[in-house]
């Protein structure tokens, strides 16, 4: 029996979860709930027990000090509740951690059992894939859920999915199982510029959650940090030839793929999606950030070859399709992975998605 001391009851609680390691690329989507956390000053109420679920050889422990006596952090997933003010305040409960090592079952029941005690109404777990997309254009973001009813209702992709899953697609099949309503949101990260941050794909994550629970999320510097991210990778893919021309060749793939989309209705509902965002009396955002000169270009480069251009992977993985295989496989050089399938393309990201 979980018993949760200190903390109220919640409005129309939401729960939203994310998980760094394979299914957080670029570290997006666990960056999207400590924004989430630090805008909205959540309080920790919980944390799972470190014993249970992780292997300290892999997720070390770390050691510091704290006014000179040394004190362990030690790696687990914790919870916290944040309160959303305004005409129809409603409550946030915010999971953020690393994807456990072991005992996947109970990790999710663990969850479940907060959830249940809390009287959450519906579970969004974010995510986020290394994908064949260009850095300059718009993150594709996916929402895929297991359940039909709320695919209809909510306008969401019901996942066809078939393969290896990481956490991600775990908690929202027990989610599904336990009779909880279960979202995941998918952003697209350009596979040969993985290296976190990327900001762009965090505000995207965000933007499209908004959209999704009804709530305004303060984004603070992250638009700026976004144009500046992209300025920042256009000046150094412009320095090799090699690189700027297979980025061409991925907006053009992109640009061709989305024109069925250029339709009326379509650039209406993106209208809405901005006015709704923006907050009364709020002027035009601020200019571009300013990309710094200079800089390593190593991340865009193959290390095992000495290539520039971004390589194809030798095995692009069971998850991929005929008809949109990414060009990252699950691993890449910088350690990083995307989930299992990325988005379809028509739900805002290319491919399929897996929950």
């Amino acid at each position: 029996m979980i018993e949760l001391e200190g903390v109220p009851e919640l409005i129309d609680p939401v729960m939203v979860a994310a998980f760094e390691g394979w299914n957080d690329a670029g570290d997006a989507a666990s960056t999207a709930v400590a924004h989430l956390d630090r805008e909205w000053k959540g309080e920790v109420f919980a944390a799972l027990d470190a014993e249970d679920y992780y292997d300290f050889q892999v997720n070390r422990p770390t050691v510091w000090l704290d006014g000179g006596v040394r004190k362990i952090t030690w790696p687990t997933t914790r919870l916290s509740v944040v309160r959303v003010g305004g005409e129809k305040p409603r409550d946030l409960v915010l999971v953020r951690g690393i994807e456990p090592s072991m005992r996947w079952r109970s990790f999710c029941n663990e969850i479940l059992g907060f959830a249940h005690e809390l009287g959450v109404e519906m579970v969004v777990i974010l995510g986020a894939l290394l994908g064949d997309t260009p850095h300059t254009r718009p993150v594709p973001v996916s929402g895929v859920t297991s359940d039909p009813d709320l695919a209809r209702t909510m306008d969401l992709e019901e996942t066809r999915y078939e393969g290896p899953t990481g956490i991600v697609g775990i908690l929202q099949e027990a989610c599904t199982h336990a009779g909880v309503p279960a979202v995941s949101l998918w952003a697209a990260v350009p596979h040969y510029v993985s290296q976190p941050p990327n900001p762009k794909a965090t505000l995207a994550l965000l933007n499209r959650l908004e959209d999704l629970i009804g709530l305004h999320i303060p984004l603070g510097e992250l638009p700026e940090d976004a144009r500046a991210w992209q300025l920042g990778v256009d000046q150094l893919a412009s320095e090799d030839s090699e690189v700027a021309e297979y980025v061409q060749t991925l907006e053009e793939a992109r640009d061709t793929a989305e024109l069925p989309e250029a339709s009326g209705e379509a650039i209406a509902r993106e209208f809405e999606r901005y006015l709704r965002r923006r907050e009364p009396g709020q002027g035009p955002g601020p200019g571009p950030g300013l990309a710094t000169e200079g800089g390593d270009t190593s991340y865009l480069r193959d290390p095992s070859s000495g290539r520039t251009r971004p390589p194809k992977p030798e095995q692009p993985g069971p998850e991929t399709t005929p008809e949109s295989a990414p060009e990252a496989g699950p691993e890449t050089a910088s350690g990083r992975s995307g989930p299992e399938e990325p988005p379809r393309e028509g739900d805002g990201a290319e491919g399929d998605t897996e929950e």
